[in-house]
Parts: C-alpha cells; sequence; structure tokens
C-alpha cells in the first residue's frame, strides 16, 4: 500500500518555504519603498549598482581599446610589412635570377641568396597568425609547396648553362613561370590579407564606445535625479556624497572623452597619412616589380616570348602619366610631408627614366642587337640603363614606404599615449563615486532613526 505524505509534511513546508522566499522578498521591498527611508535605500542600491555596472563595461571597453592599439604597433602592422617584404624579396630574387642569367654568370648572385633568405624570414614572420583563417592558411601552403620547387629550378638552369646547354633557359623560363603564377600571387593575396587585417583594427580602434558613455550618461542623469529628489524631501540645497559622486562620474565622462577623440584621431591621421600611403606604395612597387621582372623574361626568351612585353605594356599604364590613374601620382598627394612627397616624385621622375630605358632595350632587342639590349638591362653601372633607373626608383619606393611606417607608428603611439592611466582612472574614478553615493545616502538615513 502506498502512503503519502501529510500536507504538513517537513519535505513539504520545506518547499513552500523556499518558493515563497522570493515573494515575500519583493513585497517586503515594496511595503519598505512606501516609506522615505526606503525608497533612500532602494535608490542607493540603484545608483551603486549603475555605478558598478559601468565601471566593469567601461574599464573592459577601454582595455579593449589599449589592447587594440597595442597588437597595431606590435604585431598587426609589422606583418603587413613582413608579407610585402616578403612580396618584394621574391619578386627581386627572380629579376637577379634572369639578370644574371642574361648576364652570363654561372655562379649564384649574392643579391639573390640574399633575396631568398630573406624571403624566407619575412614568410615565416608573414604566416605566424594565419590559424584560422582558411584563405591564408592557403597562400602560406602554396608557398612553402612552391618555394623549393623554385629555387631548384633556377638551380637546374643555372647548371645546363654552366655546361653550355641552352636548356638552361628554358628552365629559368619554367622557375620564372612558377613564380608569377602561383608564388608571386599567393604572396600578393597574403599582404592583402594581411593588409585588411590592419584595416579592420584600425577601425576597431577608432571606433567609439558607445555603450561605456550611455552608461555613463544615465548614471550622471541618475546622480541628479537623486539630488532632486533628496532637495524637495529634505528641503537642502546639496548632498555632498552625491555631489561628489556626480563630480567624480563627471570627470570620469570628459576624462574618456578627451581621451578617446585624441586616440581616434590619431588612429585616423596613422591610417590616412601612414597606412593608407603605404597601401598605393606597395602597390606600385608590385607594378614596378613586374614590369622589371617582364623585362627580363623578354631577354631570356629571345624572341620566343612576347607575352612578356604585352603584360609589360598593359602594367606600365599604372605608373605612368600624371593622372591619378598614376599609383605614384595617388601616393604624392597622400603624402603626409614634404620629404615624403619628394621621395616619391623621384620615384616617379625614376620610373619614367626606366620606361624609357625600356623602350631602348626593346629597339636594340628588335633590331637583332642583343649584346647591347642586355647589357643595358642587367648592368648597373650603365648611367642611362634600365637597371640603373630601376634599382634607383626601387630606392626610391623604399625610402617612401619606410616613411609611410614611421609616420603610421608615430601616430599610433600618440593615440596609446592618450589612454595612458585612463582605465586605473576610470575605475578609480568610479569607486570614489560609489562610495559618494553611499554616503550621501547613509547621511540622510540617519535622520529617520
Amino acid at each position: 500500500m502506498v502512503t503519502t505524505a501529510p500536507p504538513d509534511a517537513p519535505a513539504g513546508r520545506g518547499a513552500r518555504r523556499v518558493l515563497a522566499s522570493p515573494a515575500a522578498a519583493v513585497r517586503q521591498v515594496t511595503r519598505s519603498a512606501a516609506t522615505t527611508p526606503g525608497r533612500l535605500s532602494v535608490i542607493a542600491a540603484g545608483l551603486v549598482l549603475l555605478t558598478v555596472l559601468t565601471g566593469i563595461v567601461g574599464a573592459l571597453a577601454l582595455q579593449e581599446k589599449q589592447t587594440t592599439i597595442d597588437n597595431l604597433i606590435e604585431h598587426r602592422e609589422p606583418l603587413a610589412a613582413a608579407a610585402q617584404q616578403l612580396y618584394r624579396s621574391l619578386s627581386d630574387a627572380d629579376a637577379t635570377a634572369a639578370s644574371a642569367f642574361l648576364a652570363g654568370g654561372v655562379e649564384p648572385d649574392p643579391r639573390y641568396e640574399i633575396d631568398i633568405a630573406q624571403a624566407g624570414a619575412a614568410l615565416a614572420k608573414a604566416s605566424s597568425d594565419v590559424g584560422g583563417d582558411p584563405e591564408a592558411e592557403a597562400q602560406v601552403q602554396q608557398l612553402n609547396q612552391q618555394l623549393p620547387v623554385y629555387t631548384a629550378l633556377v638551380e637546374t638552369a643555372r647548371t645546363y648553362d654552366r655546361q653550355g646547354f641552352p636548356v638552361g633557359a628554358a628552365y629559368l623560363r619554367e622557375a620564372s613561370g612558377l613564380m608569377a603564377e602561383k608564388i608571386l600571387p599567393a604572396a600578393e593575396r597574403l599582404y592583402q590579407k594581411d593588409f585588411d587585417r590592419l584595416g579592420a583594427e584600425q577601425d576597431e580602434a577608432r571606433a567609439f564606445p558607445w555603450v561605456t558613455v550611455g552608461l555613463t550618461l544615465l548614471l550622471l542623469a541618475a546622480l541628479i535625479a537623486a539630488q532632486m529628489y533628496l532637495t524637495r524631501k529634505t528641503n537642502r540645497l546639496i548632498n555632498v556624497g552625491l555631489f561628489a559622486a556626480t563630480v567624480a562620474v563627471l570627470l570620469g565622462l570628459v576624462w574618456a572623452t578627451v581621451a578617446l577623440l585624441i586616440e581616434s584621431a590619431n588612429v585616423a591621421d596613422g591610417q590616412r597619412n601612414g597606412s593608407d600611403q603605404v597601401e598605393v606604395l606597395v602597390n606600385a612597387r608590385i607594378v614596378t616589380l613586374k614590369l622589371r621582372a617582364d623585362e627580363t623574361l623578354t631577354l631570356v626568351a629571345r624572341g620566343d616570348g612576347p607575352e612578356y612585353e604585352e603584360d609589360f605594356q598593359k602594367l606600365k599604364a599604372q605608373v605612368e602619366g600624371d593622372s591619378e590613374a598614376n599609383l605614384l601620382v595617388r601616393a604624392k598627394n597622400l603624402a603626409s610631408s614634404q620629404q615624403v612627397a619628394d621621395e616619391v616624385q623621384a620615384a616617379k621622375d625614376n620610373t619614367d627614366a626606366y620606361l624609357r630605358a625600356h623602350q631602348r632595350v626593346r629597339e636594340l632587342d628588335d633590331n637583332g642587337d642583343y649584346k647591347a639590349a642586355v647589357e643595358l638591362a642587367t648592368k648597373e653601372n650603365v648611367p642611362d640603363g634600365s637597371a640603373t633607373a630601376f634599382r634607383q626608383l626601387d630606392q626610391n619606393l623604399i625610402s617612401a614606404l619606410n616613411a609611410g611606417r614611421q609616420e603610421f607608428l608615430d601616430q599610433t603611439l600618440t593615440s596609446r599615449q592618450a589612454l595612458t592611466a585612463l582605465v586605473p582612472g576610470f575605475v578609480v574614478l568610479l569607486l570614489i563615486a560609489a562610495a559618494g553615493i553611499v554616503l550621501g545616502i547613509t547621511q540622510r538615513l540617519r535622520e529617520y532613526r
């Protein structure tokens, strides 16, 4: 036979007591709020809770802002620079290998070896933060797989050339084809990925923490409303505790707003005068490196590579002329100083000189003077040669790029300085506000005892 517990069994009474306790608490608070001391206690509790919430949300938001800026300086921008250096080293290595082959060098050019070593170091750095990004991981995998194949093909070409076999040129063309079709596009996509991440974090650093500001304004309004209520109830104009809390919150709001506006303005300057300008300069440099590769490969092909010259003619439109279509003109318009503008102008002048020298190279080659064409294209001691002009324009671009990177660093460091001590200062001011609320309300409650 199954028995049931009587209504007043201990277990039943305990369950009802637990269920009834929240309702009893609500009734008690309601009855308490009907009296002036009760209302003051509710106001104090609400203000303290709002202050704590504002302090926690504000501290987290401001700390995240500071962390983002630190990451921009120490991690994100150096990775983008490493990816850009990776492209430059790979492209220069290919052009150097082709130039050495054209000049009849059978031993490795020291610059080629340096470029390959620099490319390896840049790849290691640029790929250090691709985890979880399938597209970036694919580019890194492509580079890791194809770069050893490329260097092996170059070495094979050099070996055959050393033995006097013309097949060496075919191997060099295959190596350069691999570089142009797979390796450099992967490096360019990896750079673009890193640059996009840099821009995204700059946008994040510039974003205004509206939630924190909104909570602070709400807290300020609540403090003012509480003081107005106390003035009506007590006929006293100022409550020292609540007034001190209001001043503390107002100071925190003003400090945070001014610091964040300065921080945002400097990040914007660093983006406009630094990273955005660097992006245009990098694109210009990529174009000039492709032009140089097309020029040397046309000579290596010895009449069997018209596609390289066709690609040259298509690409040069991006770095010639005086319109905004010219990347160098665009970069000069973005220059943040006369020094940078002068470097970009020098790069533009040397680019024009390079294009004129290339035209002479093509005329010599087309007219059958292959040896003179090769000398003009490969010898850097020839005053009007394309190799000389290209090396000079590349140095100009390097100087302009370094200046752009420095501008980014200077402005972003200034933005970080604007946030100095803001997080602990904001928290301390909110703690002062909480203490002022408790003291101010407690003082009034004592009058009812």
